[in-house]
Formats: structure tokens, C-alpha cells, sequence
């Protein structure tokens, strides 16, 4: 995996997700159409980029683990002892992830006081899971398990960093998202937002618990 690859596809996600982030956080009243919202829900490009996205992340995640596997059979591989609380910051996205999902149930069923509460429990919790990620990096230090100390900790901090960053990312367009909510948007023109927001931690939830995994027994 040469750093030319991995520059290349750390700088297409950015791309696409900034081109999310703003179809995601576009107003529709801006525009002067009465109806803007309604189309974007029929036509949705951002559903598109969103996926374009998810595909290049993908990758990126797999030139990793697969660097990880490769640099794991060598004769001076220690693996790294893992902190507990890394278990503690996994139940924490998991319920993060549920509360999105709630918040999306809600505006179905028009229920805008269960959607605040299902946005804000899941940006909180992931909150959460980032700082307890921060809390695992301390330990590690601690320990004496610096960056250079050898490949399998530079790969954990590696790991670590590069997921930590996309929930970043999610939680600039969670923000956005609820400063809309808090200042009286329709559950229509949100509908989109939450849909997407909510595609995307769950994307997250399942790469993180891939990297856990790998983590965890190669």
C-alpha cells in the first residue's frame, strides 16, 4: 500500500463528502423553489454521492487491513494488548448508532420531540466513543506504547485515527443538521439529513467493528 494510493483516496473521500455535506445542509427555501425539498427527497443525488463516498472509504479501509494482515506474519510483529475500554467505546457506538436510527424511525411517523431526542443521544454517545478512543490512546502511552515503539502499535494508532476522523466528518453534518432542527425546519426538510446521517454511522459502527475484530485476533 504505497503512501501515493492511500494520499489519492484520503483525498477523494474529502472531495465527496464535502459535495455531501453541502447537498445534505442545502435549504431549499435558498433556491426559491416552495418544493425543494420534496424533489431532493424524489431525486437525491446525495444518496448517490453518499454511496460514491462509502465505496472510497471502503477501500481505503481494506488497503489498510490488508497492510495490517501482510505486516502481522512477520518475525517481529507483538501484537498489542488491547485496553478494556475499547469494549466499553464499542457498546457506545453500537447505541449511538441505535439512536440514530431512532431519530429516523421518528420522522416517519411524524414525531419530531422523539427525533431530537434519538439526533441528539446518538451525536452525544458518539461523542462519547471518541473520547474514550482518546482514553484508550492514553492507556496505551502509559504503557510505553508509543507510535514508533513498533508496527503493530503505529498500525492500532493508525486504525484508530482514520475511523475517529470520519465519525468526525459525520458529526460536522450532525451539527448542521440539528442546528437546522433547533431552529424550527419542517421534519420533511430534514428528512434526507437524518436518512443519510443515519446510512453513514451505521457504516461506520460496522467498520469500526471490523477494525476491532482485526484488532483483536490478527
Amino acid at each position: 500500500m504505497s503512501p501515493v494510493t492511500i494520499t489519492v483516496a484520503l483525498l477523494v473521500g474529502i472531495v465527496v463528502w464535502v459535495m455531501v455535506a453541502r447537498r445534505l445542509t442545502a435549504r431549499s427555501w435558498e433556491s426559491g423553489s416552495e418544493e425543494g425539498d420534496i424533489a431532493a427527497l424524489r431525486m437525491a443525488p446525495a444518496r448517490l454521492g453518499l454511496w460514491i463516498f462509502l465505496a472510497v472509504v471502503t477501500s481505503l479501509f481494506c488497503l489498510f487491513l490488508s497492510a495490517y494482515s501482510m505486516r502481522s506474519h512477520h518475525g517481529d510483529w507483538s501484537h498489542v494488548t488491547l485496553q478494556d475500554v475499547l469494549w466499553l467505546n464499542t457498546g457506545l457506538l453500537v447505541v449511538g448508532s441505535v439512536a440514530m436510527q431512532i431519530g429516523r424511525h421518528a420522522i416517519g411517523s411524524g414525531r419530531m420531540l422523539r427525533l431530537k431526542v434519538g439526533l441528539v443521544a446518538g451525536g452525544l454517545f458518539t461523542i462519547a466513543f471518541l473520547a474514550g478512543q482518546l482514553v484508550a490512546w492514553g492507556q496505551l502511552r502509559d504503557a510505553g506504547h508509543f507510535v514508533q515503539a513498533d508496527p503493530a502499535t503505529a498500525f492500532f494508532y493508525l486504525l484508530t485515527a482514520v475511523h475517529g476522523l470520519h465519525l468526525l466528518g459525520g458529526l460536522w453534518v450532525w451539527g448542521r443538521t440539528m442546528s437546522r432542527l433547533l431552529q424550527g425546519a419542517e421534519l420533511v426538510e430534514l428528512r434526507l439529513s437524518v436518512e443519510l446521517c443515519t446510512v453513514y454511522w451505521h457504516y461506520l459502527l460496522l467498520v469500526w467493528i471490523a477494525l476491532f475484530g482485526a484488532l483483536l485476533y490478527l
